[in-house]
């Protein structure tokens, strides 16, 4: 079998090449209930670009699946703590 090249990655993805979820398929990071999210973010804590790949999804507002070991749902909330901090900053 032919191994695939890896693409090319600007500086801003450079990261996702050391992703835990680069050897998954896709959708295991988008379940459909909390025990499949439970099951990624366990991937999730052990990945070393976690943060890098929370905060793409933070700046990107990517509104489905498990970045970074937080679902939408925390997402959500950490933008939402954040727009309170900067406004009360």
């Amino acid at each position: 079998m032919d191994e695939q090249p890896n693409p090319e990655y600007d500086a801003e993805h450079a990261w996702m090449l050391s992703g835990l979820c680069r050897d998954r398929d896709p959708s295991f990071f988008f379940p459909s209930d909390g025990v499949g999210v439970d099951r990624a973010r366990r991937v999730c804590a052990q990945c070393p670009v976690k943060e890098q790949c929370l905060e793409y999804a933070l700046a990107h507002r990517i509104e489905h699946g498990v970045w970074g070991g937080a679902s939408e749902r925390e997402r959500r909330r950490i933008l939402r703590r954040r727009r309170v901090a900067v406004a009360s900053a």
